[in-house]
């Protein structure tokens, strides 16, 4: 009897301590949270934002406001402005606002 009640315990600790750990995982605090990213407008961006992202330098930079203006960020690969590789490294960074 006294090691059912004791089994009967753990296993109510355990399933309370997993429930908890579980929703309280689940809703991210201030401190795990990732910072926004600050993006950046390909129709719009200064050459030294546009060097900014990885890849880019003066002679991309140079080529991506030549391109202006730009219906999609991938026109950036599409027009062949910028390799696919430089691309897929800055696609979550950059945006192709409309005016």
């Amino acid at each position: 009897m006294k090691h059912r009640i004791v089994k009967t315990g753990l296993i109510a600790l355990t399933l309370f301590f997993m429930t908890g750990a579980s929703s309280a995982s689940s809703t991210p605090s201030a401190a795990t949270a990732k910072p926004a990213v600050k993006l950046v407008d390909i129709n719009s961006a200064s050459k030294a934002e546009l060097k900014s992202l990885p890849g880019i330098d003066d002679a991309r930079a140079a080529r991506i406001i030549a391109g202006r203006p730009y219906g999609s960020k991938a026109f950036l690969v599409e027009r062949k402005i910028i390799p696919i590789g430089v691309y897929e490294q800055i696609k979550k960074q950059i945006i192709a606002k409309q005016n």
